[in-house]
């Protein structure tokens, strides 16, 4: 089935975009939403006329985008976590501590946009990357020390 998205759907397409899809995704979960409408003759001609307008948007989206990427690119992110003697940590760096790294920097990024393979086990320091727009990716270092022990004299 035929369908104009509303918004951008992640490994869909963007606002604006002709898609097909199965019809009983577009049926039961894109229509009813409001992401999507069905791609008929009428609902065409008035995307058309819209069209420009959702090309600005999609401009201007994609250059804050490039200007947030040079902007992370430069972030250090320095994690301390409890580890054993073999550098292993006791438990892990998920996505959620470095987005909320991130929003100390002043940078609030979604944490599902932080594309992290598996959750990071031990210490040292990992590239990761984060994808801000499609086709527009950052990078970002992640600094995991230990956490200092204390010495409890008793």
């Amino acid at each position: 089935m035929q369908i104009i998205l509303n918004t951008e759907v992640d490994n869909l397409g963007f606002e604006g975009d002709i898609v097909n899809v199965a019809r009983g995704y577009a049926r039961n979960y894109l229509i009813p939403k409001g992401i999507a409408v069905e791609a008929t003759t009428p609902n065409i001609k008035a995307f058309q006329l819209k069209k420009k307008k959702i090309d600005a948007k999609k401009l201007k989206a994609r250059e804050e985008a490039i200007r947030l990427k040079e902007k992370i690119d430069d972030i250090v992110i320095n994690l301390t976590h409890k580890a054993g003697e073999e550098g292993k940590l006791y438990g892990s760096v998920t996505t959620m501590d470095i987005a909320s790294a991130l929003e100390k920097e002043g940078v609030i990024i979604d944490r599902r946009k932080i594309l992290l393979d598996r959750p990071i086990k031990a210490l040292g320091t990992y590239d990761v990357n984060i994808r801000i727009y499609p086709e527009v990716t950052g990078t970002i270092k992640v600094v995991v020390n230990p956490e200092e022990k204390t010495e409890e004299n008793s």
